[in-house]
């Protein structure tokens, strides 16, 4: 039996956000038809960072004005390659503009240049979040999120910077940069829309050196495959209130096994000092159960009978609170929560 450990540290420190270890929204454009524009559309690029591909199907980009929680969603489908561009068609304000390159998902959404909010997310379910920074962190779909302008919600220490007819909001690093800081992972850019047929980015790899080739004899042992990582390895419920409820935050655990048995993801914890607290994790969607401290038996979350999916399984957790904090002495209180994966 194989299994394998990933902590996080939980901290009331300032607030999180969300977080996407693959697919990001790479570009925004809201001018798409008005005096001046660039291009007759709105559009959303996205990019997939990672090193396999991604089925798309069942998610949806997003989008809400500066201070609404009320979502319009665009379906997407199909898969993003490694390194893959993926656009997004949307509406148009006007007749001005070139036309966009073919689109691989349209919608019939209507960016605003002063300010809004675009969300990658994996399900079909309108959001109701996004009237205060950090709000959309806490559902577990949310894949990726850029605030920009006037947003009230955002990733990080603020939103992006507004849009205009010939500007749109663009990842830094060709797309490949996320620090889960919108101010600083996005700046103004002349827009340059990507679809599915443009050449893939190299998130993370380093270009092959010239020079001679030699030869080298191989010698393999085939061993079991079994990964577990977390796309954070800090949560964080910010500043919170003696007998308040915190929102739960989304923490993604991808498995990857070749176990023909399947596996088992479990978690478990410290206590919290200088004083413990009802910490409580779930599945996506699932109900918040106390997470034991260890060296009680682990709380699972995951039981599969089955390998993994080649480009490893996603899951989508959370961590919340079972009751409503104790009324303790203000302090900066951490725990150590560790995600373990079993094969079977």
């Amino acid at each position: 039996m194989l299994f394998l450990l990933a902590a996080a540290v939980v901290a009331l420190v300032p607030a999180a956000s969300a977080s996407s270890p693959t697919v990001v929204l790479a570009e925004a454009f809201a001018g798409g038809g008005n005096a001046g524009a660039t291009y007759a559309n709105d559009y959303v690029e996205l990019l997939n960072r990672s090193s396999a591909s991604v089925d798309l199907t069942g998610w949806t980009v997003q989008y809400a004005s500066s201070a609404s929680t009320s979502w319009s969603a665009t379906p997407l489908s199909g898969s993003i390659p490694a390194g893959g561009h993926y656009l997004v068609a949307l509406a148009s304000g006007g007749a001005v503009g070139a036309a966009l390159p073919a689109a691989d998902a349209t919608g019939t959404t209507n960016l605003t240049a002063s300010g809004g909010k675009v969300a990658l997310v994996a399900g079909t379910t309108a959001l109701a979040c996004g009237a205060t920074a950090g709000s959309c962190s806490a559902d577990a779909a949310v894949r990726d999120l850029l605030g920009y302008g006037t947003a009230t919600d955002y990733e990080g220490s603020a939103a992006a910077p507004a849009l205009s007819a010939t500007t749109a909001a663009a990842r830094a690093g060709g797309g490949c940069t996320d620090t889960d800081d919108n101010a600083a992972d996005f700046a103004t850019a002349a827009p340059s829309p990507q679809n599915s047929a443009s050449p893939a980015a190299a998130c993370g790899t380093t270009p092959p050196a010239t020079g001679s080739t030699s030869t080298v004899g191989v010698d393999l042992d085939l061993q079991p495959v079994l990964s577990l990582s977390l796309d954070r390895s800090t949560v964080s419920f910010g500043n919170v209130l003696p007998g308040s409820t915190p929102a739960p935050v989304a923490v993604s655990a991808t498995v990857l096994s070749n176990d023909a048995a399947g596996y088992s993801l479990t978690v478990h914890r410290s206590a919290f000092a200088p004083a413990d607290l009802p910490l409580a994790a779930a599945r996506a969607g699932g109900q918040l159960t106390p997470v034991p401290i260890a060296p009680a038996a682990d709380l699972e979350l995951v039981g599969t009978t089955a390998p993994s999916a080649v480009a490893g399984d996603t899951w989508a957790t959370s961590l919340g609170f079972a009751a409503p904090l104790a009324l303790l002495a203000p302090a900066h209180y951490t725990a150590t929560v560790t995600y373990t994966v079993i094969g079977r």
